[in-house]
């Protein structure tokens, strides 16, 4: 059912307001890709905002702009890809002016990246010890004895033996290597850490004790985390803040809690609804029908309208701005005024 009208507050296209104390502040990012057939709108106006220590995830299907927008706010994008409007504020200098000389200094100092593929993202040639201090003398730490100390300090903290330190990526496994890269990004005790599914590689135990690892780290050193999942049971049990993608754009936005037990978007119901449980009682799993759009030829309106259960005619030529529900930010016009009905049709 529709939820109160006094409950909905519409909200500007650019999302939630600021908040104060943020020490992350993205305000209308877009990112383009520069093809050969055209452009391709890959992130567009998402705005969003991370506490110190807060836990945000990032959900959605492959190619809904999740891993580009992450490029994006820690500036490693290539070309074709290009910001092409917005700014993102990390503790109120915003990334995206800044020269790569200045990028350098923040990079794993206060801002480190923990990438998908750790094998891809470790230098196979070198030990794992020699790209921790290669990472200390590019950010001023000269002593071979403080290094040392502080390469084997992080790799305790992610339980492995510093006798690692002399290994070779292909000598570890997956999870170690995995725990190695986080090790690597906390080499500086930064205030924010960015993972792009690094769990993707990892068997379920695996997964659930880097998870908890993951977690105890931030709890004990008090740094934000922004991680992009597939897997939804990661994201009720250890993220704080939800955030649902879905082609480019926030679909919904809020409390990890109150989007699972009561999702307003129906792409949120839809990944709810094929997530499965392991406890309670039996139920049967519904799936998405059909798929994303292509990203050069979106369709007018709501980009979920070929798809949505509760389509209505208007949803097929307007583009729903976000509205606040019950504090949370939802891309649905089921939740403007004017809809026709709250159930919508196939029709």
């Amino acid at each position: 059912m529709r939820r109160r009208p006094e409950a909905i507050q519409p909200i500007e296209l650019a999302g939630p307001p600021p908040r104060q104390g943020a020490i992350l502040d993205v305000r209308d990012l877009s990112v383009e890709y520069l093809l050969e057939s055209g452009t391709v709108l890959a992130v567009d106006n998402v705005s969003f905002a991370v506490d110190p220590g807060e836990f945000l995830a990032v959900v959605g299907e492959s190619g809904c702009g999740k891993s580009t927008m992450l490029f994006a706010i820690a500036r490693l994008l290539s070309p074709p890809a290009e910001i092409i409007g917005g700014s993102v504020a990390f503790n109120g200098r915003d990334l995206v002016g800044l020269t790569e000389s200045a990028l350098t200094a923040i990079r794993w100092k206060d801002l480190s990246v923990v990438m998908q593929s750790a094998m891809n993202a470790l230098n196979p040639v070198k030990s794992i010890g020699s790209q921790f201090k290669d990472a200390m003398r590019a950010h001023g730490v000269a002593s071979n004895g403080e290094i040392a100390h502080r390469s084997a300090e992080v790799l305790r903290m992610v339980g492995i033996d510093p006798i690692h330190l002399k290994s070779y990526p292909h000598q570890l496994s997956g999870g170690m290597r995995q725990r190695s890269m986080i090790a690597m990004a906390l080499l500086f005790t930064p205030e924010l850490v960015i993972m792009d599914e690094p769990t993707s590689a990892l068997d379920v135990v695996a997964q659930r004790s880097l998870m908890v690892q993951i977690k105890d780290l931030q709890q004990q050193f008090g740094f934000a985390v922004i991680f992009v999942t597939h897997d939804m049971s990661l994201v009720s049990h250890f993220s704080d803040n939800l955030m649902v993608m879905y082609a480019g754009q926030v679909a919904e936005y809020g409390p990890t809690r109150h989007l699972f037990d009561a999702p307003s978007h129906p792409y949120t119901v839809g990944l709810m609804d094929a997530f499965p449980s392991i406890r309670g009682p039996r139920r049967a799993l519904s799936g998405i029908p059909g798929r994303p759009p292509d990203l050069a030829r979106l369709p007018q309106g709501c980009r979920f309208s070929p798809r949505c259960p509760k389509v209505m005619d208007r949803c097929r030529t307007d583009q729903p701005p976000l509205y606040r529900v019950d504090g949370t930010d939802v891309r649905c016009l089921l939740f403007d005024d004017g809809a026709v009905d709250g159930q919508g049709s196939n029709a």
